[in-house]
């Protein structure tokens, strides 16, 4: 295949942060988001053109029991083509949405080629939805296809409308096609279908922590250009063997395990499992000779537990995303292994703007100075200013390639986050000197007490590393005296119990690491809340101490005014 114009230019983006990928300041001098034209369709002017006659890996999964399927970069061009055409037949074409619910298995990368290729709307969607979501979201996303999981099919036997249904896997409900005949043979390579560089090509639903999931629509260029910046930051290079822990449905999925991968020529490796055993993924990680990694901070802090003393194998790159990470964890991994676990910052409506790429001068805590291309200010909430303190914004003055087209059918939301020239995250960082940022928390999570500003996150990293807290999640409790003191929602470890001395070696553990405007006044140990992604949703947790003020709910809980003698410790300095 003879590379196009848009394909040349991209090619050149991606070598040079590859070639700059420990050169920050020749980075942020010399890219450029590169100009694919007004048309461009990634699996075609991308994909297609580094996979075919590529025998290299492209795709690994591993099963827990051992078992292993391996796709080829050849094989996923030629199954693709195959399955679009076979998708083609049965009506699906340019601009349908296609809703796409399956696990980490070797079809949903051939299914998203596919769709890609057709032009059709992807709406990738996690094997966890049902029930009135399920119908919510084939409604908003305004669906006319279906790919799913055949045990799964069950699901939709009551969700309304006129869709093409598809299974995969055997056992699925009456009148469902079966994937399987999409792949049965051979077929040529598709044509470009030719979308336009602004034709959507994504919706992703967000996780909801504090509201209805907005749905979130990518062009043809958003995500598929804008993933450079997830690329660079994750540090890959062609021949790498990356793995990311990440479900699919969720837009992380589509950052670490199908665009950024592919962009860089690496290999996309998935190991799945049916209970997380962090001494299991160490030992398929070494055996499997995975070079770049990224996890969510729950999963490092798993790691953290077993013995680190034999080493990262070959493992270049750790990365850590979702949440903030503890300092705490990076400096035993550190020790441990001699690695840095990087952090990141992006959003679904956006890729990577803010991270420690390889070689950045780090600062622990810290998620990173904004990537090339990223035109990442703070701006004060209240003034709407640029200030060192303040709202992670977009400048819009010249739109980002990489940010969202838009909520669908949301002119409000939309309307809101662009006010004022930026594009708003609604979360709340620091910048230092040097240009560290350092995240601080959602907007709607930062909460005062006694007329002091308190960031939930930095009480949190605290708590966490008490060996008793496996996660906390810190929120305003109304107070007559200081109108509000914070609380602390608490899961407890294995073998400690809910009891006094739990709560005073808790508190005793802040009050020496917390400055006094800090100071943890209330703990509760309770099962957190959390959306279908994982996120602990403080919104319920603040809406249960509000009713707890009303009288509504009544909380067992554990205060710092019932052991005296927490009176005489002090933060140590």
């Amino acid at each position: 295949m003879t590379p196009s114009s848009a394909t040349q230019a991209y090619r050149a983006a991606r070598d040079l942060l590859i070639s700059t990928r420990e050169d920050r300041a020749r980075a942020e001098a010399e890219f450029s988001w590169p100009d694919v034209g007004d048309s461009f369709n990634w699996a075609i002017d991308w994909f297609d053109v580094i996979a075919r006659g590529n025998h290299g890996r492209a795709l690994v999964i591993v099963e827990e029991d051992g078992s292993r399927t391996e796709r080829s970069f050849d094989e996923l061009a030629r199954r693709s083509d195959a399955l679009g055409t076979w998708l083609a037949e049965l009506g699906v074409a340019r601009g349908d949405a296609v809703m796409l619910m399956l696990d980490n298995q070797v079809e949903l990368w051939e299914s998203m080629l596919a769709l890609l290729k057709l032009g059709a709307v992807i709406a990738p969607t996690t094997t966890a939805v049902g029930g009135s979501d399920l119908i919510d979201r084939l409604d908003r996303a305004e669906i006319r296809h279906v790919i799913v999981a055949a045990a799964d099919t069950h699901k939709f036997a009551h969700a309304p409308g006129d869709y093409t249904r598809i299974a995969v896997g055997a056992g699925a409900a009456a009148g469902w096609r079966d994937l399987a005949e999409g792949l049965a043979g051979e077929a040529a390579p598709l044509p470009h279908p030719g979308t336009a560089s602004t034709d959507p090509q994504l919706r992703y639903f967000t996780s909801g922590t504090t509201s209805r999931p907005k749905l979130v629509e990518h062009s043809q260029v958003s995500y598929p250009v804008g993933h450079l910046s997830t690329m660079y930051w994750l540090g890959l290079r062609p021949g790498d063997v990356h793995m990311a822990i990440s479900s699919p449905g969720w837009a992380k999925h589509a950052w670490s395990n199908f665009f950024a991968p592919w962009i860089a020529e690496a290999t996309v490796f998935v190991y799945n499992y049916g209970r997380f055993d962090a001494a299991a993924l160490l030992r398929v990680l070494r055996e499997e000779r995975v070079t770049t990694f990224c996890a969510p901070p729950t999963v490092w802090r798993m790691i953290i537990q077993l013995d680190l003393g034999a080493g990262p194998g070959d493992l270049r790159e750790t990365v850590s995303a979702g949440e903030p990470l503890n300092p705490e964890v990076i400096e035993q991994v550190r020790r441990g292994w001699g690695r840095v676990i990087r952090d990141g910052y992006g959003q679904t409506e956006m890729t990577a703007v803010v991270a420690n790429p390889p070689g950045a001068d780090m600062r622990d805590g810290s998620m990173g100075r904004p990537l090339p291309g990223a035109p990442v200010v703070l701006i004060d909430p209240i003034g709407g200013l640029p200030a060192e303190e303040g709202e992670i914004c977009l400048d819009l003055s010249t739109r980002p390639v990489f940010l969202m087209s838009g909520y669908v059918a949301d002119p409000e939301r939309n309307a809101e986050a662009t006010r004022g020239g930026y594009y708003h995250t609604g979360d709340v960082a620091s910048r230092d000197a040097e240009g560290h940022i350092t995240y601080i928390g959602r907007t709607d999570d930062v909460f005062k007490a006694s007329d002091y500003k308190i960031s939930p996150f930095e009480l949190e990293s605290v708590l966490v590393e008490h060996p008793a807290v496996v996660e906390a999640a810190v929120v305003p409790a109304p107070d007559p005296l200081r109108l509000a003191v914070p609380k602390a929602y608490i899961s407890l470890a294995a073998g400690y119990p809910r009891n006094d001395e739990t709560a005073r070696s808790i508190l005793a553990y802040a009050r020496e690491r917390l400055a006094p405007f800090q100071r943890l006044r209330r703990i509760e140990f309770f099962e957190l809340p959390k959306t279908i992604s994982g996120k602990i949703r403080r919104v319920e947790l603040r809406e249960r101490e509000e009713a707890a003020a009303r009288g509504e709910v009544t909380c067992v809980e554990w205060r710092d005014s019932e052991f005296p003698e927490l009176r005489g410790i002090t933060q140590v300095s």
